[in-house]
This record gives structure tokens, sequence and C-alpha cells, in this order.
């Protein structure tokens, strides 16, 4: 029966120097690594939630104005028939032998409805610039929040590299950057 090796590659080698020398020393330099680590990738996944939760919203949003867009297309269309049917019934009026009263009326008649129909298609135009405004506020919001994401992915892969070198700098550039991933997320949250 053959024996089984395992050869330890380079990298594993020099990890389990490190922490067998950092627990030989009694040092926690690894250990408040990790649990900086932890915290944010806790963030992360927070921001990551938010970031996906304001993309859906912009989604929604920008659905609800091309829905509103199209009502109010509509609208103008009936109004555009209206507006047919008035002046038809005005050219009526013209012509001898025909009852002009009753074509005077019609014209009346679908002038006014052409004014109830008007304010209605510019009701569901206002709509949807209301929607297209709150679709373009929820984007910048996931933009926002994306960046923040990305920050922290740059502070968590950071702090992995300083785990591995020990260096103080790293350190300080992967909190860095946890800072201004939390900042960018505060942004979002305030919709700034």
């Amino acid at each position: 029966m053959a024996e089984e090796f395992e050869v330890p590659s380079p990298h594993e080698h020099h990890l389990e120097h490190v922490a067998q020398h950092a627990h030989d020393e009694g040092d926690n330099f690894a250990g408040k690594i990790a649990v900086m680590t932890a915290i944010m990738a806790t963030i992360g996944a927070l921001f990551s939630y938010q970031a996906g939760f304001t993309e859906s919203s912009a989604a929604m949003n920008k659905n609800n104005a091309a829905i509103k867009k199209t009502e109010a297309a509509n609208q103008w269309n009936y109004y555009q028939a209206k507006s047919s049917r008035q002046n038809l019934a005005e050219l009526a009026m013209t012509i001898p032998g025909v009852d002009a009263a009753k074509y005077s009326a019609a014209a009346e008649r679908y002038k006014s409805e052409k004014e109830e129909i008007r304010k209605k298609a510019e009701e569901l135009e206002e709509q949807s610039k209301q929607w297209d405004e709150l679709s373009e506020a929820d984007l910048h919001a996931h933009h926002r929040w994306a960046q923040a994401m990305t920050a922290i992915q740059i502070a968590i892969s950071m702090a992995a590299i300083t785990l591995l070198t020990r260096k103080n700098w790293l350190k300080k550039i992967s909190y860095s950057a946890a800072g201004v991933s939390v900042a960018l997320g505060i942004l979002a949250a305030l919709h700034i």
C-alpha cells in the first residue's frame, strides 16, 4: 500500500511559520486583523444588500415612469382623435343644406372633451416625470452603495495582504479604505 505525502507549498509553509511565530510570541496582530476583516465583511454584506435593493427600486420606478408615459401617449392619441372629429364637425357646419346646429353642438362637445383629455394626459406626463426622478435618485444611491462596497472589498484585500506581510503601513491603508467605505455608505444612506 502506497503512502500519500502532502507537500506544503511555500505559501502555506510561510503562513504556518507566521502563525506559529505570532503564537509563540503572544502577538495578537493576526487576531486583530482577523476580527477587523470579519467586521469589514459584515459591513460589506450590508452595503451589498443596500446596493441591490436600490438598483431594484430604480428599475421599478423607471418601469412605472414608462407605464405612465405610455398612458399619457394614449391620452394624447385620444385627444388627437377628438380634434379630428371636432374639425370634421366644424367642416360639416359649412356644407350647405346640413343641420349646422347639430354639427356645432358636436364640435363644442368634442372641444370640451378634448380639454378633459388634455388635462389627463398632462397629469400622466407629470406622474411619469416624478417616477423618473425617483428612479434617478435611487440609481444615484445605488452607485454610492456600489462605491462603498468596492472600497470595503479593497479594505478586505489589503487586510489579507497585511496578514501575510505583517506590514503596519498596509494595515493603515486597509483601515483607511474601510473608513472611506463607511463614509460612502453614510452618504448613500443620506441620499447624498
